[in-house]
């Protein structure tokens, strides 16, 4: 962990505008720099950089923060990634915490993993183009399959010889562990593991007295990476005929491998598919691998695997829409559809893409130029239901039966997406592909979904006229959602970070020898929560109530913090919010030079200050007034109505009394 002091310095030194000027081309427009934004295509420029805040913000796709943030979004890094970055360029020196035994060990173990991980990459990728075996087999398998040498590079394909203990004997030779090598599942002991040898017609040990074989042998290596391009697993191709030989072996589960967490090429696609808004979902290495070849490499495989939530939400990371791509076998397109049933509810946008009868990704990206491709999957791009109905009605011909199953499975599938909207959309696509009447596809969709929520609690053995269709549970929803304060909220935490740390002088009870109020200096933030703790106000919103609390933990340790505070904060979230709060795409200009004077907030931030807390008490009121209204409904006994009503005459008499601070019209 990086020291605090540290950290701080990283901050102190670290200018946004030479961060991101590195990415951007930047151009002075007033106080600030503009430019267009590298996280979305954009003609116009929209992204602008504060050097005196200290911050960006694009106010075209939203995203903002401070130059850590900017190196997380853009680079994928991680916090202490982007801090040791930026320490670096600023030639900071920086220690790192002292770590708890355990800790040390742990990350040892995990960074020992990554080691021998690294090692058996360079080993594979050295047999591939320096020892004879592997320029002949290796890569004659490669040039054969039609890879350049550049993407072979890329992906740093590899060779491991067809030796039993070719590799652990270097490895070992080299000075690694064999406790890791066991570990990363690149040494199988013979000792521990019950597994046998990935080649089931050779012997269980190898003839020489060694206890150890190698897991991977006689095999064409694909390294798979992580998110920030370290070597964390592989997969082996045998280029053997013997079928009784596993045509690809893996490596197994481990530290900092875990399958269902990892798709094949995302190092290498993630930039691709920000830019590109959409990642293609293919099956396997090669598919990967020949359509970065093609030109295109917002691209990932699930390698072999059934796609997984973990998976799926990796790719969310980047961008909210998949298009997945399959070859002609009807059999494993069918299989597939739970992958698409995730997606959708994952609230993702799916789309799907059949290549002709015998063609593959691979295949085919080597059939056709690079443009063709292109314009052959942006034609050819179906949504789920076009793709399902087209794909299964040959097999429903006229049988009423079936197309009714077909209907129904289509509907499930529409009853996962969480977005009422999209739900919507859906329903009318199917109704015009199916001819099947709109309200028909609509009841059934309401049964399955009413099904969803009595498996998630809703009583089942309700009377069915009595249980609540979907409409209604989304009515009540959006009602709930309408009576909160979250605006309000909002408006007591944009003026805690913009003005939190300003001196504003209030009376105090005690008075002078005049008779007059003695007059206080306090902080904009020390006065706005005690009028919040007086009257026991809390937030509902969680991220609001973090920033606000941050503000209560700071003045109690006699401190006010500033808007760089929360600029500069380790929790993401507070920071993108606080740059929204501080953030203007436009600025005044000058008008005082024509005798126009123009009234800032700053210039009356006691009437701003006094309308943003009665507003949040009126509001919290308001909701208060509901919730009894609701109670009112159900009938209580006579005692607790009499009660309800008396507190409900007594929350709006104090409702009226803030309406009139606010200077509120009150319509009787």
């Amino acid at each position: 962990m990086i020291h605090k002091e540290d950290i701080d310095k990283i901050f102190e030194a670290a200018r946004v505008e030479e961060v991101v000027a590195d990415y951007v081309t930047l151009k002075k427009r007033g106080v600030n720099l503009i430019g267009l934004c590298p996280f979305h295509d954009e003609k116009t420029p929209s992204f602008y950089v504060s050097p005196a805040k200290g911050i960006y913000k694009c106010f075209g796709c939203g995203k903002g923060g401070n130059p850590v943030n900017f190196l997380m979004e853009k680079e994928q890094m991680s916090y202490p990634e982007a801090l040791r970055h930026l320490a670096r360029k600023y030639n900071i020196e920086i220690t790192e915490e002292e770590e708890t035994p355990e800790q040390i060990q742990s990350n040892n173990d995990r960074e020992s993993l990554f080691v021998v991980s690294s090692f058996a990459q360079k080993h594979f990728t050295e047999n591939l183009s320096n020892s004879d075996e592997g320029k002949s087999i290796g890569l004659g398998y490669f040039k054969e399959r039609g890879f350049r040498e550049d993407i072979v590079q890329k992906f740093q394909l590899g060779y491991s010889i067809n030796k039993r203990t070719a590799f652990t004997d270097a490895a070992l030779a080299a000075g690694h562990k064999f406790e890791y090598l066991a570990k990363s599942g690149l040494a199988i002991d013979f000792n521990k593991d019950e597994e046998k040898p990935a080649e089931e017609n050779e012997p269980a040990h190898p003839s020489s007295e060694k206890k150890y074989v190698d897991r991977f042998w006689g095999r064409v290596m694909f390294p798979v990476h992580n998110i920030s391009g370290r070597v964390i697993a592989f997969g082996g191709r045998t280029l053997r005929t013997d079928k009784k030989v596993a045509k690809y072996i893996n490596s197994p589960e481990m530290e900092i491998y875990h399958k269902s967490d990892v798709l094949y090429g995302i190092y290498f696609a993630k930039k691709e598919i920000i830019h590109s808004d959409n990642c293609f979902l293919v099956e396997g290495y090669t598919d990967v691998i020949s359509m970065h070849q093609a030109g295109i490499e917002n691209v990932v495989a699930s390698s072999g695997t059934s796609l997984t939530v973990g998976q799926i939400k990796l790719i969310r990371r980047f961008s909210n829409n998949i298009t997945i791509l399959y070859d002609g076998d009807n059999a494993g397109i069918k299989a597939s559809f739970r992958g698409i049933d995730l997606i959708l509810e994952e609230g993702m946008n799916v789309k799907v893409l059949l290549f002709p009868d015998g063609e593959d990704p691979d295949s085919f990206s080597k059939r056709v130029s690079s443009e063709e491709l292109k314009t052959f999957i942006k034609e050819n791009s179906k949504d789920f239901i076009s793709f399902k109905t087209s794909l299964l009605m040959g097999e429903v011909q006229n049988d009423p039966i079936k197309k009714a199953q077909l209907i129904k499975e289509i509907v499930e599938s529409i009853a996962l997406i969480p977005e009422a909207i999209y739900r919507s959309v859906y329903i009318k696509e199917c109704s015009r592909i199916m001819d099947v009447q709109e309200e028909v596809l609509l009841n059934e969709l309401n049964k399955i979904r009413r099904k969803k929520f009595n498996e998630k609690g809703i009583p089942a053995s309700q009377p069915s006229p009595e249980t609540p269709n979907i409409e209604e549970l989304e009515e009540e929803k959006r009602e709930t959602n309408t009576v909160n304060a979250e605006h309000q909220e909002r408006d007591i935490i944009r003026l805690l970070i913009n003005y939190g740390n300003k001196i504003m002088q209030v009376d105090s009870d005690d008075v002078d020898e005049d008779g007059k109020p003695i007059q206080l200096d306090i902080s904009i933030a020390g006065l706005i929560i005690h009028e919040l703790q007086h009257d026991d106000i809390k937030f509902e919103n969680p991220l609001y109530k973090m920033v606000y609390d941050e503000f209560v933990s700071q003045l109690e340790k006699d401190n006010v913090p500033d808007y760089n505070f929360f600029t500069n904060h380790e929790n993401t979230e507070i920071c993108e919010l606080t740059v929204d709060l501080v953030s203007s795409p436009y600025s005044l200009s000058n008008w005082e030079q024509h005798s126009i004077f123009i009234i800032k907030e700053e210039d009356i931030l006691k009437t701003s200050l006094n309308n943003a807390v009665y507003a949040l008490k009126s509001r919290k009121i308001e909701i208060m007034i509901h919730d009894i209204q609701k109670q009112l409904k159900e009938n209580p006994p006579e005692e607790e109505m009499m009660t309800l009503m008396q507190t409900q005459y007594s929350l709006l008499q104090a409702k009226k009394e803030f309406n009139k601070l606010l200077g509120r019209i009150i319509v009787k």
